[in-house]
């Protein structure tokens, strides 16, 4: 499954690279997230529960950041297992280019892969929902930062 999208973050480039490298920011962003701990400057431990169809889990797993690209992009590589529900796994790379207005577009390319009862429910409904679970997270994301900007 691969999912693509653009947003326009009315903050500095550097002020959205600096939120997506915050624990705090991501997990107040990421829906479900019930704990998000930064192991490392490029690893995170993250526990979500998420509901997909008729299926709720609690995914536990890691994500590795690859900051090369920094300031202007940042990827991520993870893993989750949700128990008998299945598995996870996949990555994203996310472009930052400022404008001339002070705001920053974000984009990104994410590829998913995942196993067990969650593959069973059928593609269309797994990538709706990751979709809908992308789209919440960005708009999350622009709001704390706008916040912030504001604050």
């Amino acid at each position: 499954m691969e999912l693509a999208d653009e947003i326009v973050i009315n903050a500095s480039k550097d002020r959205v690279y600096a939120a997506l490298n915050d624990p705090e920011i991501l997990r107040q962003c990421i829906p479900g997230c019930e704990e998000l701990i930064k192991l490392s400057d490029t690893e995170l431990e993250a526990k979500v529960v998420l509901k997909v169809g008729p299926v709720k889990a609690k995914f536990s797993g890691n994500v590795q950041l690859d900051t090369a690209g920094a300031p202007d992009a940042i990827s991520l590589t993870g893993q989750g297992n949700g128990g008998p529900a299945g598995f996870a796994k996949g990555g994203a790379d996310v472009t930052l280019t400022a404008q001339d207005s002070g705001a920053t577009i974000l984009r990104y390319e994410a590829k998913a892969e995942i196993g067990g009862k969650l593959a069973q429910l059928g593609s269309r409904l797994i990538q709706s929902t990751a979709k809908k679970l992308a789209a919440k997270f960005f708009k999350s994301f622009a709001e704390v930062i706008d916040e912030d900007v504001a604050a």
